[in-house]
């Protein structure tokens, strides 16, 4: 057993480090001792309560079109055709006929896929054609379900179930001419639901059975090594997320009989259900077009061959703004088919790599549904400018480094690393330094409320253990291995009662999720070894995002008040292998505003100048320099943030060091 910094560790100390509490404001204390919990969650905070305010406001709306605006945005927090594209056949046919509600482009029969958290992008309501019957003849019903997903009884089905609501419903009249257009409505949709679904099994058919395990297989490791997903067929349920998982992930292990895919190894094609046909095929499509990422991307809606085709027809668009030297734009496929769809996801993973080049792709992520989109960012302006003018400001006055733009700092910096292995102000090394005062200059420069970067402790270590193939041990380091500096803004603690003990507890919490995103995502980039592909990872993140509504579902971003942020990953050269997502900066707000692309453009340039910065540090340690970190423990976060020395922190932590 090693400590942080790769020394031998007896086991008792290990232990005794395991019973006292690292919380900065119980620093010292045994774990558990004290009488209750510093603070009880909001009960108005979180994913419940807002389905219930949204119930709340579309339930005493004067019409039913206003209603359904409240329910398709979730009040604001999501795009429409998010919800639009979430509803099953019938839900999708109910809500053309009674409002002109769809996420379907009348010239291409794809969506558009516009809008944004706070656009309501719905169509216009049908026209009532003159001498229409306006008698009610069916009494529908509108709700919301526990999972955020628009409910609809339509003819022929049982009144909704209250039990799986957020609150009642709403009553709804039917005429006989709603009534005739969703028939319509109904029946063409039937059939282009059938028409897919023969699609996906003669596709399936001619891969063969070895052809199809390995389609099972990629699907499986995409459900094991991605970020959580909700994906619907109809009313069926694929996810790997928290309660009922029907894939694998962090609660059904892999190869879980309860896995829908783990069921189909070796099953023929003619047990298949329809829905796990089309699973499969369209997490292939998805996966060809982006890797496992883009899986994401259809978060939240019905996963279908004519919504993966809307999904790529909005990736192929977006992709072809992006000028390519000596490439024509990708075409549009010749149809539909899913034969035409996997040549033209092939090619849009292929224009992805020569677009990522020439422009700066990023996500954005609507964290009420959990639903990404991928964006290309427009070229840097006077806001992104000024935003990292005032970090490199900030950095020239307190780092021994010369230059007008962050580039400069970087050059100046890899002209002459050798002092991020020497003290630099209050830390023992000058990456440290380096790593805090960026930091500390992005939350003041982006007025955000926390600003962070994360990183690997022991830089030496990390060569030896790669020198040695010691992928095992590499997956064996735990969290205390890793860092993570949490820089908070002074008012910040307006957010958690005026108190800094309890924004340096949430510095810390904040730190501590940090540490094991590390963990999770440095296995990704080691061989497919079996110490490796038993350990649980991610697929380490490689472009940025700008999160909206992220205080929803995850548990620590609901207690700390996540609601809005920028990550910007970079990948970090360790002795001849480059490890992608390696360390991020992140920055947070918990209220206001929410962060912009230009914000995510300035950002990404400071968390590539300290990525830069780790890099010229590996290689230090790779020449035989010790380059340790030993900062941004719990007791630094605890004084760096309250000012003040916690008084058991022998117990725990050395000597504690305030940074000026």
């Amino acid at each position: 057993m090693t400590d942080s910094a790769g020394r031998q560790e007896s086991r008792r100390a290990a232990h005794a480090k395991k019973r006292i509490s690292r919380r900065p404001s119980r620093l010292g204390l045994p774990a558990g001792s004290t009488a209750g919990p510093d603070r009880v969650r909001d009960q108005d905070a979180g994913f419940p309560a807002l389905l219930r305010r949204v119930w709340s406001r579309a339930a005493t709306t004067p019409d039913l079109r206003a209603g359904l605006e409240v329910l398709l945005t979730l009040d604001g927090h999501v795009p429409a055709d998010i919800q639009l594209r979430a509803l099953n056949t019938a839900e999708q046919a109910a809500l053309s006929a009674l409002c002109g509600l769809t996420w379907r482009d009348p010239d291409t029969g794809t969506g558009t896929g516009t809008g944004t958290a706070a656009e309501s992008p719905v169509a216009e309501p049908g026209v009532v054609p003159a001498g229409a019957d306006e008698r009610c003849v069916f009494r529908g019903e509108i709700g919301l379900s526990a999972g955020g997903r628009i409910a609809v009884r339509t003819p022929g089905g049982r009144p909704l179930d209250v039990r799986d609501l957020v609150g009642g419903v709403r009553r709804v009249p039917w005429s006989r001419t709603v009534l005739a257009r969703y028939r319509s409505e109904l029946k063409d949709a039937r059939a282009r639901h059938a028409a897919g679904v023969a699609d996906c099994r003669a596709w399936l058919a001619g891969q063969g059975q070895q052809g199809r395990d390995t389609l099972v297989e990629q699907a499986r490791q995409a459900a094991l090594r991605t970020a959580p997903f909700v994906l619907y067929q109809q009313d069926t349920q694929y996810t790997n997320f928290r309660g009922r998982n029907t894939l694998t992930g962090k609660t059904l292990w892999p190869g879980h009989p309860d896995c829908a895919l783990s069921a189909l190894d070796g099953l023929p094609l003619d047990l298949w259900s329809d829905e796990d046909a089309q699973l499969v095929v369209c997490l292939t499509l998805l996966i060809a077009s982006a890797g496992f990422g883009r899986i994401e991307e259809a978060n939240g809606t019905q996963l279908s061959v004519e919504h993966v085709a809307h999904t790529l027809e909005r990736v192929r668009r977006t992709y072809n703004t992006v000028p390519v030297p000596g490439a024509a734009p990708v075409a549009a496929p010749a149809s539909h088919s899913v034969a035409d769809l996997h040549r033209l996801a092939a090619a849009l993973g292929e224009r992805r790599r020569q677009v990522a080049g020439s422009a700066q792709l990023y996500r954005e992520i609507h964290g009420a549904l959990m639903h990404k989109v991928e964006r290309v960012a427009a070229p840097a302006g006077a806001a992104a400018r000024a935003r990292q003018g005032a970090v490199a400001e900030r950095l020239r006055a307190r780092l021994p480094l010369r230059g007008d733009t962050l580039a400069d700092l970087g050059d100046a910096l890899a002209a002459a690393p050798g002092w991020l292995a020497r003290p630099h102000g209050a830390f023992c090394t000058g990456l440290e330094s380096l790593v805090y005062e960026a930091v500390a200059a992005t939350v003041t420069a982006f007025g955000a409320d926390f600003a962070m970067s994360r990183g690997m402790r022991s830089l030496p270590a990390l060569v030896r253990a790669l020198r040695g193939e010691s992928w095992a041990e590499i997956c064996d380091w735990d969290i205390t291995h890793f860092f993570c500096c949490v820089v908070p803004h002074p008012e910040a603690a307006a957010h958690f009662g005026h108190s800094t003990a309890a924004l340096a507890d949430a510095a810390w919490a904040m730190s501590s999720r940090m540490q094991y995103n590390s963990w999770h995502f440095v296995a990704g980039n080691l061989p497919p070894v079996p110490e490796v592909a038993a350990r649980d990872h991610f697929v380490p993140p490689a472009i940025p995002d700008l999160a909206f509504f992220s205080d929803q579902h995850h548990h620590g971003h609901v207690n700390n008040q996540v609601r809005f942020s920028i990550r910007s990953p970079q990948p970090v050269d360790v002795d001849g292998r480059r490890f992608a997502g390696f360390m991020d900066l992140r920055l947070l707000r918990c209220a206001g505003q929410p962060f912009g692309e230009q914000d995510l453009l300035a950002a990404h340039q400071v968390s590539a100048f300290i990525a830069r910065a780790t890099s010229l540090a590996a290689h230090l340690a790779a020449t035989g320099t010790g380059v340790e970190v030993t900062a941004f423990d719990s007791g630094w976060h605890w004084t760096s943030i309250t000012g003040r020395t916690p008084a058991g922190a022998g117990a725990l932590t050395g000597q504690v060091r305030r940074a000026s």
